[in-house]
């Protein structure tokens, strides 16, 4: 389908035509450019009542239209030339400040973690509506919980990773959930990271976002 107007778009209303003309956005080709910049994106989400990342991608899917997959290919490699000398190809993600103890009990951890059997429910092969979700064994005639030869491992203290380290991220840092911007101002950087919670909308995700990045907080699960 070839886009006209903004309102050929799928989710985009008359109330959205409007929010967008405050921003200087006033035909396709100037939303078109603006959905393809980042930070322009951006101020697009947080303007239009009821849009959100997914909504912006079926926009940018419905403007590219039927484009030759060559002529999108070259323009892909130029838009990621000019990245790499404006901004970098890659920006390191923040890390914790450890102590040698805690960075030796992490790695310690993680070749126990890969080593740790997968703990399944008893007879969970046999009976499907058990499900292989955990749970102890407690039947007086149970072989399993006899730990007989040749039954499946049952979860004991000793799978445990070192206590030093219980509870923290892969990365070292300790989690924080957040709900809000003000959730951020008691965060340390040097030995916390934050995740958004579930249930925050994708403008005070956003919000969030840009706070964490000012005050240099790593984000464990940003939207991008």
């Amino acid at each position: 389908m070839t886009v006209k107007n903004l309102t050929d778009l799928k989710g985009l209303n008359e109330k959205n035509v409007e929010e967008l003309a405050g921003i200087g956005i006033s035909n396709v080709a100037e939303l078109k450019e603006a959905i393809n910049d980042d930070e322009r994106l951006k101020t697009v989400i947080k303007t239009c009542s009821g849009v959100g990342p997914k909504t912006v991608s079926v926009w940018k899917d419905a403007l590219e239209g039927s484009e030759d997959a060559a002529a999108k290919a070259d323009e892909t490699e130029e838009k990621t030339e000019v990245v790499e000398a404006a901004e970098g190809a890659y920006v390191v993600k923040l890390k914790p400040e450890l102590s040698d103890e805690t960075a030796d009990a992490l790695a310690k951890r993680a070749m126990i973690s890969g080593r740790r059997p997968a703990f399944k429910r008893q007879e969970w092969f046999r009976y499907s509506k058990l499900g292989e979700m955990w749970r102890k064994p407690k039947g007086i005639h149970s072989k399993m919980k006899r730990g007989l030869k040749r039954r499946p491992p049952m979860v004991e203290v000793g799978y445990r990773g070192p206590a030093d380290v219980r509870g923290l991220h892969p990365s070292g840092f300790e989690e924080v959930l957040v709900y809000n911007v003000d959730g951020l101002e008691a965060i340390d950087p040097k030995k916390q990271a934050v995740r958004i919670g579930g249930t925050v909308g994708t403008k005070k995700r956003m919000a969030i976002e840009d706070r964490a990045d000012e005050l240099g907080i790593r984000v464990l699960n940003r939207m991008v």
